[in-house]
């Protein structure tokens, strides 16, 4: 009996926030589709279908708006303030926010997918990415940043490797880390 009534309050868990959310929607579409169509016909003695939707649409979308740059901007800015005062918070933040970033950021840095001839005696060759071309800062000429990422794992390596050991690779980015880092069970998609 205790596993059903753990499993009703689960499900209510579940299906709460949905439920409430739908009846906020609806509620709110009467209430501004009221409105709207009493306004209409009071001053202008007729009636639209679908202003209400129309309203509510543009309801949203300024809520949206005014949650986007009046509470959640001033929110980050505070969250990025703490962060910076505490030294190793900073580091490991800044170092994630980076990696996120290159994954699915305005600034995607995955873009390079490259094969790497990781053993010059053998045929040996590593599927990775190149993340920086210019090396000269760490007196690096003729050398390319290129990261590997680990298969079935959130981690991966950053090798200097010459740049005439490695060949660009003309494939989508996503799809090249999808196959490594499900260890190249997931294959290639076919395009025709």
């Amino acid at each position: 009996m205790k596993k059903l009534v753990n499993y009703l309050l689960q499900g209510l868990l579940y299906i709460a926030p949905l439920g409430i959310t739908a009846y906020l929607i609806y509620a709110s579409f009467n209430f501004v589709d009221g409105l709207s169509q009493k306004l209409l016909n009071r001053f202008f003695d007729f009636e639209i279908p679908g202003l209400g939707l129309l309203s509510l649409m543009v309801f949203l979308v300024f809520i949206g708006f005014l949650g986007r740059t009046i509470i959640a901007q001033p929110l980050k800015k505070i969250f990025k303030q703490i962060i910076d005062k505490v030294p190793l918070l900073n580091f490991i933040y800044s170092a994630l926010n980076d990696l996120f970033s290159a994954f699915v950021g305005k600034e995607k840095k995955f873009n390079q997918p490259v094969l790497v001839k990781v053993n010059l005696n053998s045929d040996l060759e590593k599927l990775g990415f190149v993340t920086e071309e210019d090396l000269e800062v760490i007196k690096a000429e003729g050398k390319v940043a290129v990261y590997f990422p680990h298969s079935y794992n959130f981690s991966g390596e950053l090798f200097v490797v010459p740049r005439d050991q490695i060949t660009h690779l003309n494939i989508n980015s996503s799809e090249l880390m999808r196959f490594i880092v499900s260890a190249g069970l997931t294959g290639w998609e076919k395009h025709d």
